[in-house]
Order: structure tokens, then sequence, then C-alpha cells
């Protein structure tokens, strides 16, 4: 294995994100940006130390994931993918850390009988971010929305809320909000979408006073 200590001195995190992304469409696995360098693609952008995706893994595909992650020095065994793929319980994902900067991509995965990852996987947005990232796959916005939501409920992190007004505020006007209502209602989201969206309305009239 390469020293990728002398290949690639200056990597960022954006670069990267951009080598998982090359490991995944080599390996033919579908994917889509998420986290906070999704929101980058509809709203402010924001610091963040990980790099999130959404994955849907062919049990075919496993082995050659795992060779292709490695290649580019993130050691992610095809066993470990396997059991964490036919896990019926929990959200666990993929962590494939690169060796010699220690950043670190949470590979979510697409599991059987997950109805709304299915359908946010198919919504899926390609949108150019610019270099390094190029021409890459992101939640719809919609979605976006509603998987930070989810997340917001279950670990009370604000920067999930910070995200979702930030979104709301930059292109509101352009969202499927029938959607949006649809699936907050089906993920018990309902409230929680009804208490930021006031926050987001409170903070778009705070600007116009400005």
């Amino acid at each position: 294995m390469a020293d990728s200590t002398q290949q690639q001195p200056q990597m960022g995190l954006i670069d990267f994100a951009r080598m998982v992304i090359d490991a995944l469409e080599v390996s033919g696995v579908d994917y889509m940006l998420a986290g906070a360098l999704a929101v980058a693609a509809w709203a402010e952008a924001r610091s963040t130390q990980d790099v999130d995706l959404v994955v849907h893994i062919p049990f075919e595909n496993i082995s050659l994931l795992s060779q292709e992650l490695e290649k580019r020095d993130m050691l992610v065994p095809a066993d470990i993918i396997f059991d964490l793929l036919i896990k019926p319980e929990g959200d666990l994902p993929i962590n494939a850390i690169h060796l010699y900067t220690g950043y670190k991509a949470e590979l979510f995965l697409l599991r059987p009988g997950d109805p709304y990852r299915e359908t946010a996987l198919a919504r899926r947005r390609l949108v150019d971010l610019g270099p390094p990232l190029g021409q890459v796959y992101v939640h719809a916005p919609e979605d976006l929305i509603l998987n930070k939501l989810r997340y917001f409920g279950l670990s009370q992190q604000p920067k999930h809320v910070r995200d979702i007004i930030s979104i709301l505020l930059a292109i509101g006007d352009q969202l499927d909000m029938a959607y949006i209502k649809d699936w907050a209602a089906r993920l018990a989201l309902t409230t929680l979408w009804g208490e930021v969206f006031e926050q987001a309305l409170d903070e778009g009239n705070k600007i116009d006073d400005e």
C-alpha cells in the first residue's frame, strides 16, 4: 500500500470526499451526499469533520467496494460491510477512515424495507459543486430536510435545525412542501417539522426587518 502522506500532502476533506465517491462509482454503488456537504448544494455551507453518504450496495459488489476503498487507504473488510448490510436493527453506518489523515466517511445503508430511504435515493439530484468534487449526487432538498429532522429527533443536535432553517431561507419557495408534510407524517415528525418551520419564519422576519 502506497504512503498517501507523500502522494497527497495537501489533501483536504473535500478531496477525501471525492476519493470516497470515486470508490463508490467504480464499485457500481449508488450514493448521495448527505450532511453538511449536501447542505452546501442548497444553502450556506457549514464546516464539518466527516463525509456522510447514503449508499445502496448490491451484495455482489461488496468485495469490489472493499478493494476500491483499500486502494485509497481505507480498510473496510468485506465481511464488516456484509454484516452491517444484513443487520436488521439500528442505523449503523460503515465507517471508512483514511489511514493517513484520519478523515472519516460514514456510509449509511439502504436496507430492504426502508421505503423512505429508497424514495430519497430515487429522488437524488446530480449537482455540480465545483472542483474538486465536481458533479455528484446529493439529497434532494426536501429529503435533506426530512433526514435532518429525523436525526435532530434522535440526537437533539442543534446543527440539524440550523441546516434546515438555512435551506428554508435559501430556497423555501422552490420546495415541495406537500411532499415534506406527507413524509413528516409518515415518519412521525409532524410536530417537529411545525416547530422548525416556525423558527425559520421567525428567522426570515428578523432578516426582513434588518
